[in-house]
């Protein structure tokens, strides 16, 4: 499993780069990013629809077949024929840093059982750690709010075991990461799975010191979870990337050096322009 991650600064992106690439997306998908009343926003959408475009014609996929889809649940996939092995891919973005995670696709046709996430490092503004926590903790998921909650149903997204874990006496920065740590796994879980919202994240409990995963209070078996950090213009970001594989082995370690690539927001679009056009 790979990750490739794109910084992304609105400074250093000017606006010709983005009205050039936005022609090698297709229509339906010129029309979602063109729907974003923030430039950076469509940036960014922009971006995470040129990822696994240049990625399969890297893989020896013609421009001129490059189709996609997504599952009943939204998740995007290829159809483009002759792809083999099969390819599985998710893209996700916080702020500054898209990223894509891919593999082999083993299990869970068409859109395969990738799934990634990654968060910036911070607290909310005006919001105290313990009560961001506390936020997160008691609230619903709602796309549309940050980290996805808001109040319209009271649920719980963080286990006793782990509330615990992210404030105990440490250091805010340790208690930030392990926040981050959990929160991401945690989406990239039910990326992977490809069930779109709704999920209920209490459902899933990571244990960070220990580096074990239950789902349902079982051990999770055959999924590899891999970690992964990437700093942009002073901010930190942490990520993970999910695959379910099979088996009755799990494993938690950090992406291996050389999986991770990092690309400048700028210089990759101008990449895409030069292999897509």
């Amino acid at each position: 499993m790979q990750v490739w991650a794109v910084t992304y600064d609105k400074a250093n992106f000017p606006d010709s780069l983005y009205h050039n690439a936005l022609s090698l997306v297709d229509q339906a998908a010129q029309l979602k990013i063109k729907r974003f009343l923030r430039r950076e926003d469509a940036c960014r959408s922009l971006i995470g629809n040129l990822l696994p475009r240049v990625l399969l014609t890297k893989r020896g996929v013609p421009k001129e077949v490059l189709t996609f889809a997504a599952t009943d649940a939204g998740k995007p996939y290829c159809t483009a024929p002759g792809i083999d092995p099969p390819l599985g891919f998710n893209v996700t973005h916080d702020e500054g840093v898209v990223a894509m995670a891919f593999g082999t696709g083993d299990l869970g046709p068409p859109a395969f059982n990738v799934g990634i996430d990654v968060m910036q490092l911070k607290v909310p503004p005006r919001v105290s750690f313990v009560d961001f926590v506390d936020s997160v903790s008691s609230q619903a998921c709602d796309p549309t709010c940050p980290l996805g909650w808001a109040t319209l149903t009271v649920v719980t997204q963080l286990t006793t075991l782990e509330r615990d874990l992210v404030l105990a006496d440490i250091s805010q920065s340790e208690a930030l990461r392990r926040f981050y740590w959990i929160w991401t796994l945690k989406e990239a879980y039910t990326k992977a799975l490809g069930i779109g919202l709704g999920f209920d994240f209490q459902r899933i409990q990571y244990d960070v010191l220990k580096d074990g995963i239950t789902v349902d209070g079982e051990p999770a078996r055959g999924w590899q979870f891999r970690k992964f950090e990437v700093a942009q213009s002073g901010n930190k970001y942490v990520g993970v990337a999910a695959r379910f594989i099979g088996g009755r082995m799990t494993t938690i370690e950090d992406l291996d050096v050389g999986s991770l690539v990092c690309y400048d927001a700028a210089s990759f679009v101008n990449r895409a322009v030069e292999e897509l056009n």
